[in-house]
């Protein structure tokens, strides 16, 4: 059975960091790629990032790009999301997918987890 379970949310003053994981179980990390997606209140979703399951190479959405990093550690089968220099418009709640897939996409996702909600406020 296929499970994702984000934590590592919570409050952050802008400039901040903080760092999501997706505990993944159920399935591994070499056979499926992982994305993240965020929900910003009356937005639509939004693909942030990706990383591929044969080679580990990754895709940064422009609005996080030098910003945010990708990067996963097959032995703990976990996927993280280090987020520095944190901006108010980064708020939103903060999803992993998985899709049993080599390459890095952020299109038809077919697992997703709960969720964790990331707010950057003063």
């Amino acid at each position: 059975q296929v499970q994702l379970v984000e934590s590592g949310g919570g409050l952050v003053q802008p400039g901040g960091s903080l760092r999501l994981s997706c505990a993944a179980s159920g399935f591994t990390l070499d056979e499926y790629s992982i994305g993240w997606f965020r929900q910003a209140p009356g937005k639509e979703r939004e693909g942030v990032s990706c990383i591929s399951s044969n080679d580990g190479s990754t895709y940064y959405a422009y609005s996080v790009k030098g910003r945010f990093t990708i990067s996963r550690d097959n032995a703990k089968n976990t996927v993280y999301l280090q987020m520095n220099s944190l901006k108010p418009e980064d708020t939103a709640v903060y999803y992993c997918a998985t899709r049993r897939v080599g390459y890095c996409t952020l299109y038809e996702y077919d697992y997703w987890g709960q969720g964790t909600q990331v707010t950057v406020s003063s």
